[in-house]
């Protein structure tokens, strides 16, 4: 009797081990993002965008979309591009439409001549990143 008791109890923590194994092993990896750290930098990058200052316009949409792309890739979302990284986490944004475009306008900035970044496209393009930094809780 007394091996019987002990062999159920070993046999319930060893099966409970390995759901835990297989729990762990499943769960999606998100990482607990540094909000303070990416809050400070993402008022840095707004008070970079200057109205009086049109070259500023391209610099604030570029340094927003480094920032969501780092704080996706630190939150362990899969991918080799940033456009991989926000597919794989669109479930996540509450607005996939803004942050997509806002996405694309640096795509144009990094990747066309002669692009023209108006302070309201700019503006537009910040509001889809902080968004999205939002909707991942970096900030």
């Amino acid at each position: 009797m007394d091996q019987t008791i002990i062999f159920f109890f070993a046999a319930i923590i060893i099966v409970g081990g390995l759901l835990y194994a297989a729990i762990e092993l499943t769960k999606k990896s998100t990482k607990h993002l540094d909000v303070d750290r990416y809050r400070k930098k993402w008022l840095a990058i707004e008070q970079q965008l200057r109205k009086d200052v049109p070259s500023s316009y391209h610099l604030v949409v570029l340094n927003a979309d480094k920032l969501l792309d780092q704080a996706l890739k630190e939150r362990g979302t899969k991918g080799e591009t940033m456009g991989e990284r926000m597919k794989n986490t669109a479930g996540l944004f509450s607005n996939r439409n803004n942050i997509w475009s806002a996405h694309k306008l640096r795509n144009q900035i990094a990747h066309e001549t002669d692009v023209h970044v108006s302070y309201d496209a700019a503006r537009q393009a910040l509001a889809g990143f902080k968004q999205a930094l939002k909707d991942i809780g970096a900030i």
